[in-house]
């Protein structure tokens, strides 16, 4: 049918074992499983990564620093949260790096605990329950991660400049 699409699924991917977790972008998917696997082949194309989460978009929680004076209404359960901050306008593909876990009522508590920690200009929250991700075991990770370490990665800039072809005088 015209006009409809898989749910998007946001994307966590973890580098390394001792880096933080962030948020890197988004897939449709039909459901969690199949988000991790699609993200697994679009965000997994350099050697380093150690974990894969997808949760679905509509669960994240979102404020700017700016919008904490008059907040949108927070819907969400009592849990924990991981609660992310982008700090920096000039990185084009993370979104925010994970600044941690915190219990809290709603999405806009977490994120007001974070606040008391850390500094950023825009704030996520999703609840931990609704985060599918990948297993920190040794096997998974082999299997998960280490095809991409076969694969060929090349800047977009080895690729040269293209440029229309000139029309030669007739």
């Amino acid at each position: 049918m015209w006009g409809t699409e898989w749910p998007r699924f946001e994307v966590i991917k973890q580098d390394v074992k001792s880096a933080p977790p962030q948020m890197v972008g988004s897939v449709h998917a039909v459901d969690p499983e199949h988000a991790l696997v699609v993200a697994r082949h679009v965000f997994v194309r350099r050697p380093a990564a150690h974990a894969l989460w997808v949760a679905p978009a509509e669960a994240f929680y979102a404020v700017t620093r700016e919008g904490l004076k008059d907040p949108p209404p927070p819907e969400g359960p009592p849990g924990v949260y991981w609660v992310f901050a982008r700090r920096s306008q000039r990185r084009s593909m993370v979104y925010g790096d994970l600044v941690g876990r915190y219990r809290a009522e709603n999405p806009l508590e977490a994120i007001r605990q974070a606040l008391l920690e850390v500094q950023g200009y825009a704030f996520y929250a999703v609840p931990e329950a609704l985060l599918h991700g990948t297993e920190p075991k040794e096997e998974v990770l082999e299997s998960w991660f280490a095809p991409a370490k076969e694969k060929t990665y090349r800047l977009q800039s080895y690729y040269g400049l293209v440029t229309a072809k000139e029309e030669k005088d007739a």
